[in-house]
């Protein structure tokens, strides 16, 4: 049997890490496109390894991205994000994945998608296709290449690198939709705090937003969580991992993103996102480090997949920063923003701060960028082999 060879490049971005191609280099049929990504990446493996492909068999290494130059006058390229299921064969491309969004830009570059200067700072327009909202990526340059070390720290990532700063334009607008994209209004419910009544668990409060990625904020104690768990707390518990399905499933129904729960659980999995908010306390990061409680405002945690994410999503990053920006939310209601447009917050591999440009008018509030600083590193560059049939 003869194998197909196809060139691509295999990425960090942020907490992240996926396959990178041009989408000239993929079939143009979707089916057969999403046949040879999952082949790629070793989808579905009954065994949850990945042994036979190039995914790392966790929701934040089991990521695909395809570029290609943008369609749109105000964009330089579009951008295209699949999360694959592990052991199943479903690729979704209903949502962004933010923390990728910081490799797009050196990408784009390096691929010859996007023309740079020799030395300063490269700013790459994204078009993010699978939610329709624009990205702006201030890629470091020094002699004509992408400057990919340096020592900016990003908890959650080993070793220091280059700092590229995002900008979410926009990341709640209503726009068009995208590839299955959620769209929709900032909150689709009109309500900045829902009550869910989600079968075999009861009623709980919710915050349902559509920023970054259509987001599902609730409070710990509504999980039984206190808000300071780590994977292992978390991801070893099947009744844990089931409750918190069935809260995201019955908050997609409420987004208007899918008809059933049933529906959301098998082929939704990517989006909404399920994340869980508590007021600060101290806590020791998954690498040991203690976190004390005055370096946060809030603490956060975030289902990717089916299962806690070990740092935080970078699009879950968007969605704290947003509703932190919006009073009456539940994340609001815990930590708003500072005076700087700011919030920190602590996941499992440490804290983050991200920023919100928010304005109210006529009492309707308005988020219009929403900023952070990621990092990004090429780990492997050449084809992937898969299957030709």
């Amino acid at each position: 049997m003869s194998q197909l060879r196809i060139p691509a490049v295999y990425m960090r971005g942020g907490t992240s890490k996926g396959v990178f191609f041009v989408a000239s280099d993929l079939p143009s049929d979707p089916k057969e496109r999403d046949r040879i990504l999952m082949r790629v990446i070793g989808s579905p493996d009954r065994y949850g390894k990945h042994i036979d492909g190039m995914g790392g068999a966790t929701s934040s290494t089991s990521k695909v991205v395809i570029l290609s130059k943008s369609t749109r006058s105000d964009c330089d390229v579009d951008y295209l994000f699949g999360a694959v299921a592990i052991d199943a064969p479903v690729i979704d491309w209903t949502g962004n994945c933010g923390n990728l969004s910081a490799a797009v830009g050196p990408f784009a570059i390096s691929s010859g998608l996007v023309s740079a200067p020799s030395d300063g700072t490269a700013t790459v327009r994204i078009w993010q296709a699978n939610i329709a909202k624009k990205i702006i990526s201030h890629v470091p340059m020094k002699d004509g290449e992408v400057v990919e070390l340096g020592d900016f720290e990003l908890d959650g990532v080993t070793f220091p690198a280059a700092e590229v700063k995002l900008e979410f334009l926009d990341p709640a607008a209503d726009e068009e939709g995208g590839e299955d994209a959620g769209g929709g209004a900032m909150f689709p419910s009109g309500n900045k705090v829902d009550t869910l009544d989600v079968p075999g668990v009861g009623k709980v409060q919710a915050t349902l937003i559509n920023a970054g990625n259509p987001t599902i904020f609730v409070d710990a104690q509504s999980l039984g969580l206190k808000g300071t768990e780590l994977q292992g707390d978390v991801n070893g518990t099947k009744e844990l991992l089931k409750l918190a399905e069935a809260v995201r499933a019955n908050g997609a129904v409420a987004m208007g993103l899918v008809a059933t729960a049933e529906e959301a659980t098998a082929k939704r999995p990517h989006t909404p996102k399920l994340a869980f908010v508590a007021s600060p306390a101290p806590y020791t990061a998954s690498d040991g480090k203690p976190v004390p409680a005055n370096a946060m405002d809030l603490l956060a945690r975030i289902f990717s997949m089916g299962q806690l994410h070990h740092a935080m999503t970078g699009t879950g990053a968007v969605a704290i920063a947003a509703a932190a920006a919006i009073p009456g939310t539940l994340v609001h209601r815990v930590a708003p923003v500072g005076p700087d447009g700011r919030v920190r917050f602590g996941h499992p591999s440490g804290t983050l701060a991200v920023g919100a440009e928010a304005l109210e008018v006529d009492g309707q509030w308005a988020v219009k960028k929403v900023i952070m600083s990621r990092s990004a590193r090429r780990l492997m560059e050449g084809h992937v082999c898969v299957p030709a049939a």
